[in-house]
């Protein structure tokens, strides 16, 4: 297959996934909205397509004008036989261009927090490759709501963490392609630091190894249901 990683910065990129597409024999490539060159290739003609965190918000069009463009090609996304994963503001991103509401957490999520799946996501064919409750790494100012016709697959105390849309849309919240140099750098990132970065910091260090088995378990079960979808 060939893959498109929809990147929004030099820090949140494909990160943990590269590696796995690769050994799974795809063909990865990384592009944003945000450059203003031309993608590698036709957008409509990639197999599958990740979409990723940045540092912007969702409803930013002021700002980053190619927010606007983004979100309409994922309608078509949304419509189309491409599988794709949305990650916090992927997620964000898919649930405003499927016309759900996305907004400001009355207090952000940053750090390790429970996370927990629904019925449906204890068996979904991507979700279900996670523990029914898990402690991830979440970092998100934002939520949004469940859009409509989608399907909840987990959550936290404070937001939905994950959908399912249709057969080939996932959205999760909680970032499972993190890696412990990516996270070191967003912890020390004054522009939007942790509640408590010491503490963080010494979490990180004990949770990141078992996080990213999770993160490598949910990528392997995404782009093995990506195969299964583009092979029916």
């Amino acid at each position: 297959m060939n893959v498109l990683s929809l990147v929004h910065g030099e820090d949140t990129r494909t990160e943990l996934f590269a590696p796995l597409v690769a050994e799974a024999g795809h063909q990865l490539e990384e592009w944003s909205f945000g450059w203003g060159t031309p993608p590698p290739r036709p957008l409509d003609t990639y197999d599958a397509v990740f979409v990723f965190g940045g540092s912007m918000h969702p409803d930013q069009d002021d700002r980053f004008p190619w927010l606007r463009d983004e979100t309409a090609w994922l309608r078509t996304l949304l419509r189309g036989p491409a599988p794709t994963l949305g990650i916090c503001l992927g997620s964000e991103l898919l649930a405003r261009a499927a016309d759900a509401w996305v907004g400001h957490l009355p207090k952000p999520e940053i750090g390790w927090g429970a996370v927990e799946l629904t019925e449906a996501g204890a068996t979904d064919p991507v979700l279900s490759a996670l523990p029914p409750r898990f402690e991830g790494l979440l970092w998100h100012h934002y939520a949004h709501e469940l859009p409509d016709g989608a399907v909840a697959l987990a959550h936290s105390a404070a937001s939905l963490q994950a959908f399912r849309l249709g057969r080939t849309c996932w959205g999760v919240q909680f970032h499972p392609e993190v890696t412990e140099p990516q996270l070191e750098r967003w912890i020390a990132d004054e522009s939007d630091p942790p509640p408590d970065p010491e503490r963080l910091l010494v979490e990180t260090r004990e949770r990141i190894g078992g996080w990213n088995e999770l993160g490598r378990r949910l990528c392997r079960s995404f782009l093995a249901a990506a195969e299964r979808l583009r092979a029916s």
